[in-house]
C-alpha cells in the first residue's frame, strides 16, 4: 500500500531558497551598477573641471601659485550651496577636485605665460558600499584625471569673460 507523504509548505521553502538567491544576485547587480555610476560621475567631473579651467580665467595670489577660481570648481562638481556638496554625487566636494596648471614638461607653471596644459584630478574621494549585514570600509576611488592643452583662459578679442 502506498502512503501519501504530506508536503505542506514545500513551495514556501523552495521560494525562500530560490528567492533569497535571486534577490542576493539582484542587489549585487544594483550595487555594481551604482559603483559604475559613481566612477562615471568622477570621470565626468575631472573632464569638466579640466575643460572649464582651460576656458575660464586663471587666478593668482600676489607672488603665489596659479589656481582655478571657486566658480570653476563649483561649476565642475555642480555645487549645491545648501549641502556644500555636489548635486551629482555625494559626498563629493570641491576639495576633491584638484586643478593644476602645467608647462609642457609637466612641471607646475608659476606664471601665466608658462601654462601649456591643464590637469584636473579627483583626490581623496571615498565611496561607502551599502551592503546590508556586511561592514565593508570605505572604497578609495582610483585616480581619475584629465589633461587638456591650454585654450583662451577667458580672454577673447572683446575682453575677458567670466565663468560665474
Amino acid at each position: 500500500m502506498i502512503t501519501k507523504i504530506k508536503q505542506k509548505g514545500v513551495y514556501a521553502v523552495e521560494f525562500a531558497i530560490v528567492g533569497s538567491l535571486f534577490f542576493m544576485l539582484f542587489f549585487a547587480v544594483m550595487i555594481f551598477f551604482h559603483v559604475m555610476f559613481t566612477w562615471d560621475v568622477l570621470t565626468e567631473v575631472s573632464r569638466r573641471g579640466a575643460r572649464l579651467a582651460t576656458v575660464c580665467q586663471v587666478s593668482q595670489n600676489v607672488g603665489g601659485p596659479l589656481f582655478a577660481s571657486d566658480a570653476v570648481l563649483n561649476a565642475a562638481i555642480d555645487y549645491d550651496p545648501i549641502s556644500k556638496e555636489s548635486r551629482m554625487l555625494r559626498p563629493l566636494t570641491k576639495e576633491n577636485l584638484q586643478i593644476s596648471y602645467l608647462d609642457y614638461a609637466g612641471n607646475t607653471a608659476t606664471t601665466f605665460t608658462q601654462i601649456r596644459l591643464v590637469h584636473a584630478k579627483i583626490v581623496g574621494y571615498s565611496y561607502q558600499l551599502s551592503i546590508p549585514f556586511v561592514d565593508i570600509p570605505f572604497l578609495n576611488s582610483p585616480s581619475f584625471s584629465t589633461t587638456l592643452p591650454r585654450e583662451s583662459f577667458g580672454v577673447t578679442r572683446y575682453g575677458y569673460t567670466t565663468c560665474d
